[in-house]
């Protein structure tokens, strides 16, 4: 699988099964993105509702110029199937401290895009976790349609590498600060 479709995922987790793909709807492509972090898995899961509040990659491109934020978000982590994500994505699912699926809401980011959705998977590894994610894509039909399918593999890419580095920058200096909390009591 080339890089503009598959960024960091093994074999073996790209043969697995995720939530999305119980969504029900064909893909025209399939991407992976994944990434390792050095942090336990309900820190990454506290991190990924994050999502609520911003994207997490190019802000001034995806988040209206405002940063997202640094820091955790008071009650970001309490989830409800339906919640708006990155502004234009809503939760349909999750799983604790192990997934999170999000679908493209309808209305113009639906009409930009076609059908997308996606799930990622906190798998436990030595030294931390693999944060996985897969997203199912369904093009628009016509000639948009046929340019997205040739641009949006790299213009995915581009946004979710930004956002998995993003995200696995803060995790792993919020892990070190509850690691050095954690040693100064001991």
């Amino acid at each position: 699988m080339d890089e503009p479709k598959n960024w960091g995922a093994t074999e073996a987790e790209r043969a697995a099964r995720y939530p999305c793909d119980e969504l029900g709807f064909r893909p025209d492509d399939v991407f992976f993105r994944a990434i390792d972090i050095a942090a336990p898995a309900p820190l990454v899961f506290r991190w990924l509702c994050q999502l609520r509040v911003a994207p997490y990659s190019y802000d001034w491109l995806d988040n209206f110029g405002r940063r997202s934020p640094p820091k955790l978000t008071p009650g970001a982590e309490r989830l409800a199937v339906g919640q708006s994500m990155m502004h234009i994505f809503s939760l349909h699912g999750y799983e604790p401290d192990a997934t999170l699926t999000l679908a493209l809401k309808n209305g113009f980011p639906h009409w930009i895009m076609g059908d997308f959705a996606g799930s990622y998977r906190i798998v436990p590894s030595a030294g931390g976790v693999r944060l996985v994610a897969k997203i199912l894509v369904a093009y628009p039909r016509g000639p948009y349609g046929a340019l997205l399918r040739r641009r949006m593999p790299a213009i995915d890419l581009f946004m979710f590498k930004k956002q998995l580095e993003t995200l696995k920058l803060y995790i792993e200096r919020d892990a070190a600060r509850e690691n050095s909390l954690s040693e100064s009591r001991s």
